[in-house]
């Protein structure tokens, strides 16, 4: 099932290819998205639904120094961020804090809590702990991966641990495992590789195409989803790595961007470079949907993996972020700067 979109949209002033829920703003539905322009000061927009759900609004609109390749809110604190960043020249990281009395000011700036300094190469993405407060921070770079210990009242971040992923790997990103906060899977460019950051060691991987993007199911361990170029999308189970035990082919170029909806089972959202995003509902068990939170009764019900596919976008889809306050929204965020936000509602199965 096919159409253009029925949803909320806003527009940013440039390119852009990154948004993350605000996930610690439990009062509102939000989300926050920053700008990749290399010549114009770039943007950092501070999104909100308004409680009617009819319309975006910008809650707050900051001055950021650079490009913006990856943004993301942190878990515990909705005025405190982090930015993967370029000056055209190099990569830096950073991590953000929104001023307290933004609502009232003409033109705030962002505070800079903390720089990621210590990456020689290009970095790829910021990782904050999975859930509830913590001050352990992730960074990778192509060839490193850093755990960091982040103060932010002295606004400092001080690395805990450094390694290498060997001289023919190159990283490009990662997941932080929610069922083992030790458990790390970063990407490359045809495996994802599985860190534990006890003794920030490789532990295992799996082999698989070139891997853009990777999730995993909030609500289920050992499972994780990969976005692949050429393959579309693959469900894997850590316990029996060799081979998927799902695969979902339904972008015609590219798949860019994957993620695990936060309450419902088997609820996958993708976007790529076809200009489309799909909503999924497929198993992410190897027999039989279990018992849950899942949007259909009957597990044995036979159903089209996908869903609706959103195609009414001009350009590549980059960024998709769900609602974690209503697990049925979610904000995708096309490269020509435009935010749309719908709802599953009306396209998942009936009870």
């Amino acid at each position: 099932m096919q159409g253009g979109s029925s949803g909320i949209g806003y527009g940013l002033k440039y390119q852009a290819r990154c948004i993350s829920d605000v996930k610690a703003d439990t009062d509102h539905t939000s989300f926050i998205t920053g700008t990749l322009s290399l010549r114009e000061e770039n943007e950092v927009h501070l999104l909100r639904l308004s409680s009617g759900g009819t319309e975006l609004i910008c809650e707050g609109l900051f001055s950021h120094p650079n490009e913006i390749w990856d943004l993301s809110s942190c878990p515990f604190d909705q005025r405190i961020f982090s930015t993967v960043f370029s000056t055209g020249e190099s990569f830096g990281a950073a991590v953000w804090q929104i001023p307290e009395l933004y609502g009232q000011l003409n033109s705030p700036q962002l505070e800079r809590i903390a720089s990621l300094d210590g990456h020689a190469g290009k970095v790829n993405c910021i990782l904050w702990w999975p859930s509830g407060r913590n001050d352990k921070l992730i960074s990778i770079d192509e060839e490193n991966l850093f755990l960091w210990s982040l103060d932010c009242s002295r606004k400092a971040a001080q690395v805990q641990s450094k390694e290498s992923a060997g001289m023919l790997h190159y990283l490009s990103g990662g997941a932080w495992d929610p069922h083992d906060v030790n458990a790390v899977a970063a990407t490359c460019e045809s495996s994802v590789q599985f860190w534990d950051l006890r003794t920030m060691k490789k532990t295992s991987s799996i082999e698989c195409g070139h891997v853009r993007n990777v999730d995993y199911d909030t609500r289920k361990m050992h499972i994780l989803v990969t976005a692949e170029d050429e393959s579309g999308i693959h469900v894997w189970d850590l316990r029996m790595p060799k081979v998927p035990i799902n695969e979902l082919r339904g972008h015609s170029h590219w798949t860019w961007a994957v993620t695990c909806n936060p309450e419902y089972d088997g609820l996958i959202l993708s976007g790529g470079t076809d200009s489309t995003v799909n909503l999924w509902f497929a198993s992410t068990t190897s027999d039989e949907l279990t018992s849950g939170s899942s949007v259909v009764a009957s597990p044995s019900q036979k159903l089209d993996p996908l869903l609706f596919s959103f195609n009414d976008y001009e350009d590549s889809v980059y960024g998709l972020a769900w609602s974690s306050r209503e697990p049925w929204i979610f904000a995708s965020l096309s490269y020509d700067g435009r935010v749309v936000v719908e709802s599953v509602k009306p396209y998942l199965p009936r009870k």
